[in-house]
């Protein structure tokens, strides 16, 4: 069995369940595909995405609830899952803010795609351009781009939100994480395999109704924002009360961040 994280093994594991039919791949955040994206899901294959939008609008809410008010989206390459944790968060924030009974544009969130999953001096340059400017905290999401805006937070005394993994042990600037529990989903398929059940041949998106993603409250290091506030929240999506959950729009109801309609938040988007 082999298990590959992330897009850039769609096409190797598209060759290799072919090629090594008694052998199981399970690839997260990809489908097998071929080099014109002709997806094929092989018997021997299972592809599992995430809802990055439902953690991306707790981190979201979170955020404004602790407080923050100037916020950032720094994404690296806009792909399906930088996309989707990018518009939760806008969708979150708005939320809260709505809760909170904030004006209209009481908000401010700054957006961007850095083209990159690079921890260089030009994302860690773009970063602390923002907090120097009144940004609060900034969601890094993209690999070495969080480490970048980390870099910068650690200089400004400023925020950091993590992505797909627990990252408050890479810097005290972390807040929280919008994560995805990829360890446990990866674990529930290799589990399946040894049970004869191995869910092969199929994609599947795991959402917050299978526990699949979240924030990690233990390790948090908010002020304001309670277990009992998560939990709260947490509910409301898993119960989709008045449709929360399913008006979460992702990359497929929106091209482009500046389409979301906020009451309370102003996006400005750059580059």
């Amino acid at each position: 069995m082999v298990v590959c994280p992330g897009f850039l093994f769609e096409q190797a594991v598209f060759k290799a369940q072919t090629t090594h039919p008694t052998v199981k791949f399970i690839i997260l955040d990809g489908v097998p595909h071929s080099g014109d994206y002709k997806a094929v899901i092989a018997d021997n294959t299972y592809s599992i995405f995430y809802a990055e939008q439902q953690s991306g609008f707790l981190a979201g809410y979170a955020a404004v609830k602790e407080g923050y008010t100037k916020l950032g989206f720094m994404g690296g390459i806009a792909v399906p899952p930088v996309i989707n944790f990018g518009y939760g968060f806008i969708q979150g924030a708005d939320y809260a803010a709505a809760e909170l009974g904030l004006a209209k544009d009481a908000l401010e969130i700054k957006y961007t795609y850095v083209g990159n999953f690079d921890a260089s001096p030009e994302n860690q340059t773009i970063a602390s351009s923002w907090y120097n400017d009144g940004t609060e905290v900034i969601f890094g999401c993209g690999g070495g781009v969080g480490n970048s805006v980390m870099a910068a937070a650690e200089s400004a005394k400023a925020k950091v939100i993590g992505v797909d993994v627990d990252q408050s042990a890479e810097s005290e600037t972390v807040i929280t994480s919008a994560f995805k529990e990829l360890g446990s989903s990866a674990y529930n398929a290799i589990k399946g395999y040894y049970n004869n059940s191995f869910p092969g041949g199929k994609s599947e998106v795991l959402d917050i109704t299978v526990d699949a993603v979240g924030l990690p409250m233990k390790t948090s290091r908010f002020e304001k924002f309670k277990q009992a506030d998560y939990d709260a929240i947490y509910k409301k999506l898993v119960d989709d009360k008045d449709g929360i959950r399913t008006n979460i729009k992702d990359n497929t109801a929106a091209k482009l961040a500046s389409e979301l309609k906020t009451a309370h938040t102003k996006v400005t988007v750059i580059g």
